[in-house]
């Protein structure tokens, strides 16, 4: 009986001990996953704080870099610019001198002005320096600078290395005269660039009042230089009421 006893008291001893530790373990095991929770989340807000330091770092090297490559883009736009403009006055001196204005400038730039501003995607025929005879009074001859014929316009240029008004005078009567030298351009859309390297403004506004387009040297190439203020005014259409009279309006 004893022995039983002491058998009981042993197993209860045994039993209290066993739920004890198992207490204990649970508390630890908490603490432990308490301590593990809050170093997980020191460890995310370290994280995020160094991820969001790199990302502003990062913005501020990627805005400097881009704000360093639109600098020296447009550095390099303008000394671009700068260079092109230097070697076009060059060109055009050179040309001047030469006196080939006309073939090295000016007709090179023609068809380009034709399509771009014009519409005029193709050329039927093309002449530089074209010497005619008029065909009412043959002891009259002319030399137009360049010719650029379509389908049912015709591009006429004079070209003045020093252009003065008697230039544009000169050549206003001579496209009043436009089919007496050129009878197959009757009832084609006529029309009129005078060019020059450099041009200034008195002369282009009185180029755009006689409904002529101003061509000179700009950044890049040549341009017509009044082309907004005129639009399609400088188009010369043949008169519909008087055919055969060789005159456009």
């Amino acid at each position: 009986r004893k022995l039983a006893e002491m058998r009981a008291r042993s197993e209860e001893e045994a039993r209290r001990d066993r739920e004890a530790w198992e207490q204990k373990l649970a508390q630890s095991w908490e603490v432990w996953e308490q301590k593990l929770a809050e170093m997980w989340a020191r460890w995310e807000a370290a994280a995020e704080r160094d991820r969001q330091a790199w990302e502003q770092k990062l913005a501020r090297s990627r805005e400097e870099w881009e704000k360093k490559l639109a600098q020296r883009r447009q550095e390099w736009e303008q000394e671009t610019k700068e260079e092109r403009r230097a070697w076009n006055k060059r060109w055009g001196e050179l040309a001047n001198r030469l006196g080939t204005v006309v073939e090295d400038i000016v007709a090179p730039n023609i068809p380009r002005i034709a399509r771009d501003y014009f519409g005029f995607p193709e050329i039927e025929d093309f002449m530089v320096r074209r010497k005619v005879r008029h065909k009412r009074d043959r002891t009259r001859r002319r030399e137009f600078d360049v010719i650029a014929v379509g389908e049912d316009w015709v591009i006429i240029n004079e070209t003045k290395t020093s252009p003065r008004l008697e230039d544009i005078r000169d050549f206003i009567k001579a496209l009043e005269e436009i089919e007496d030298y050129f009878p197959e351009y009757r009832g084609k859309r006529i029309i009129p660039i005078f060019a020059s390297l450099y041009m200034g403004e008195d002369m282009v506004n009185y180029l755009t009042r006689h409904r002529i387009y101003a061509m000179a040297m700009g950044d890049e190439t040549m341009d017509l230089l009044n082309f907004q203020a005129l639009g399609d005014r400088g188009i010369r259409r043949p008169r519909q009421d008087s055919p055969g009279t060789g005159s456009v309006s």
